[in-house]
C-alpha cells in the first residue's frame, strides 16, 4: 500500500507555476535599461538663445508681411514701402548695398500663416542672404 501512494504522489501534475525565476530575469533586465539608457546619445542640438543684443546694428532691413500677406520693406527709419514677392530678394541686395551682412529682419503678423513667412525666409536665404532673423515682441505678454 505504501507503494501505491508513493506512485500517486509523483503522478500528480504541478498545478503551479513558479514565478520566481520570471521575477527575477524581468529585474535584471529592468537594471540593464536602467543603466544603459542614459548612456545612449541622441541628436544633439545647440538651440540658441534669446537674449537682448548689446548694441542694436546701425543698418536693419525690415520686411514687413501684412495680415493679407503682402509684402512691404523697411530700411533703417524710413517709411515702409510695397514691394512685390518676385522683386523683394533683388530689392533687399539694394538695399544692403556693399555690406552684405546687414541684418534682415521678418516682422510678421501674428494672424499671418506661418507658411507665408516660411516663404520670405526662404526667398532670402536663396538670393544668398546671409543674416536673415524674426522679429517677435519682448515680454511676457501672451497677446
Amino acid at each position: 500500500m505504501a507503494a501505491t501512494v508513493s506512485r500517486a504522489r509523483r503522478r500528480r501534475t504541478m498545478n503551479e507555476i513558479n514565478m520566481v525565476p520570471f521575477i527575477d530575469v524581468m529585474l535584471v533586465l529592468l537594471i540593464i535599461f536602467m543603466v544603459s539608457a542614459p548612456l545612449i546619445t541622441t541628436g544633439l542640438v545647440d538651440l540658441p538663445s534669446v537674449g537682448k543684443s548689446r548694441q542694436q546694428p546701425e543698418h536693419v532691413i525690415q520686411v514687413i508681411v501684412g495680415t493679407d500677406e503682402k509684402l512691404k520693406i523697411k530700411v533703417d527709419q524710413l517709411e515702409p514701402e510695397s514691394i512685390p514677392a518676385n522683386r523683394l530678394a533683388e530689392r533687399v541686395k539694394k538695399a544692403q548695398g556693399r555690406d552684405a551682412t546687414s541684418p534682415v529682419v521678418i516682422s510678421a503678423d501674428k494672424n499671418v500663416k506661418y507658411e507665408a513667412v516660411v516663404q520670405v525666409m526662404d526667398t532670402l536665404q536663396r538670393a544668398g542672404i546671409q543674416r536673415v532673423g524674426l522679429a517677435v515682441k519682448s515680454g511676457a505678454s501672451s497677446n
